[in-house]
């Protein structure tokens, strides 16, 4: 292992001195790795410091991101007022003792400014490396955690968020993946419209990341450096397989609402996105992380979000540095060219820029909060109580 470990770092440094001497300096070729071009372009700029309008932010992960640490939770509120946004959903309640250990967190101090979805345990008390004893495989599996969400919900959480590694990454006792449509969970989706609470879930991922990182694939760059997060080949459901899956759930089940996850984790692709809405009533759409993708196609992007507006909702995957939430409200709000998508240098998520699609304000005001307040318990109250607040603040 060592003269392994040796070998890997051998090369890992050739890369590091190819890349250095690829610097497209003096005729030298240039890496990839290194290219982040500054636009020449002199176009109107219109930085925005909050939005225009009351904001619940229905996509963040406090827990995995602050790990329960008080003065980050303070700044997180702190920078919340600042740019207006009233709730943020934190989606990261695991049904069992972090939970509970979230919502004291959070409710102690800021209950009207959190709601909070569960999560399902699947391996419980398992082995990791021994599916078979997980408890998702257990005999009567689904029916607990149905009765794990009741007794959660009368505690005040607001939703269900299913994480991607349902159908990429859990397996069964034999070794399979997991299947999103396995009727075995459907005890699960009944209970969430039962109980009037959205399931919120992220299937699949970016396009790029199911195909070759090779000289064709528009992500290479941020693949190379993440190896881990492509799911190309065999060893993996295709991309159209596992929507097509998270579909026939949704359609199995019209009592209870879906969150698509990251425009429903098909922002490259909005024709089809459009057909699903039209298909299913009780799916929304949300656009964490993905204005990266929705800023390239404005046009698109923009009829999209007016002809969908009672069925799309705000979201970000925060908590994020400051700087990127004022590019979402760049994005909604104004028309200006090719800009900045992330604070990161080189972005992280395409070497691209993005346009602003200047939505009218009836479609902000649904997609900022409105439609939240309809559709998800405990914001309509807590979005009130901040509008309150803030007229007192601005007599």
């Amino acid at each position: 292992m060592d003269e392994e470990a040796d070998t890997l770092e051998q090369n890992a440094t050739k890369n590091e001195d190819a890349d250095c001497v690829l610097d497209g300096r003096d005729g030298r070729e240039l890496s990839v790795r290194v290219f982040d071009p500054r636009t020449e372009l002199k176009t109107a700029s219109t930085p925005l410091t909050h939005a225009k309008f009351p904001v619940v932010d229905v996509h963040t992960h406090v827990f995995y991101r602050l790990r329960h640490n008080e003065e980050a939770l303070d700044d997180l509120v702190a920078m919340m007022d600042r740019n207006r946004i009233a709730v943020c959903t934190s989606l990261d309640g695991k049904l069992g003792s972090q939970l509970e250990e979230h919502l004291d967190h959070l409710w102690k101090r800021y209950r009207d400014r959190f709601i909070v979805y569960a999560n399902i345990d699947w391996r419980g008390d398992g082995s990791s490396d021994d599916p078979s004893t997980w408890a998702c495989h257990q005999q009567g599996f689904a029916e607990r955690t149905a009765q794990e969400l009741r007794s959660a919900v009368k505690h005040g959480v607001s939703g269900l968020k299913i994480f991607k590694r349902f159908g990429l990454g859990y397996r069964n006792p034999d070794g399979s993946l997991v299947k999103i449509d396995d009727p075995r969970w459907d005890p699960i989706w009944a209970v969430c419209g039962e109980l009037g609470i959205p399931v919120i879930i992220h299937t699949a991922d970016p396009a790029a990341f199911f195909e070759p990182i090779d000289a064709t694939n528009e992500r290479w760059e941020e693949l190379s450096r993440h190896p881990d997060w492509s799911f190309y080949g065999d060893e993996y459901p295709s991309r159209k397989e596992l929507l097509e899956a998270r579909n026939r759930v949704i359609a199995r089940h019209p009592e209870t609402q879906f969150i698509g996850a990251h425009i429903a984790n098909n922002a490259e692709d909005l024709r089809t996105v459009s057909q699903w809405l039209e298909r299913y009533p009780n799916l929304w759409v949300e656009p964490a992380s993905r204005i990266s993708e929705l800023g390239r196609q404005p046009y698109t992007s923009r009829d999209f979000m007016i002809r969908y507006a009672d069925r799309i909702l705000f979201g970000t995957d925060g908590p994020w540095p400051e700087k990127r939430l004022h590019f979402y409200w760049r994005f909604f709000e104004t028309r200006d060219e090719y800009f900045d998508y992330s604070e990161k240098s080189p972005p992280p998520q395409g070497l691209w820029h993005i346009y602003g699609i200047d939505l009218p304000d009836n479609v902000l005001r649904k997609i900022y909060f409105e439609n939240a307040a309809r559709l998800i318990p405990g914001v309509k109250s807590r979005v009130e109580k901040f509008a309150n607040r803030s007229s007192r603040r601005d007599r």
